[in-house]
């Protein structure tokens, strides 16, 4: 895992666009490049590039591992009453 600090942000993210931006923006704050990101998560530069950028069609796992690099942390939440 890439060291972090204390961001303890909180986001409700409805799209891939929005996911991306976050991802960029936390590699961004931690001083990290794509490259470095990719070899941390196991993944191609290129993937990295697509995932800031919004692709829909990338793949869950690689997702999670990049999310992990970075120390990011998933909460799924489901409906009240589901």
């Amino acid at each position: 895992m890439i060291p972090i600090g204390n961001n303890q942000e909180n986001a409700r993210m409805t799209t891939m666009k929005e996911i991306g931006a976050f991802i960029a923006k936390t590699r961004k704050e931690q001083g990290v490049s794509q490259l470095e990101l990719s070899q941390a998560a196991d993944t191609g530069r290129r993937f990295i590039v697509e995932l800031e950028g919004g692709k829909d069609t990338i793949r869950a796992g690689k997702l999670l591992r990049v999310l992990d690099a970075l120390g990011v942390d998933i909460n799924l939440t489901a409906p009240v009453g589901v």
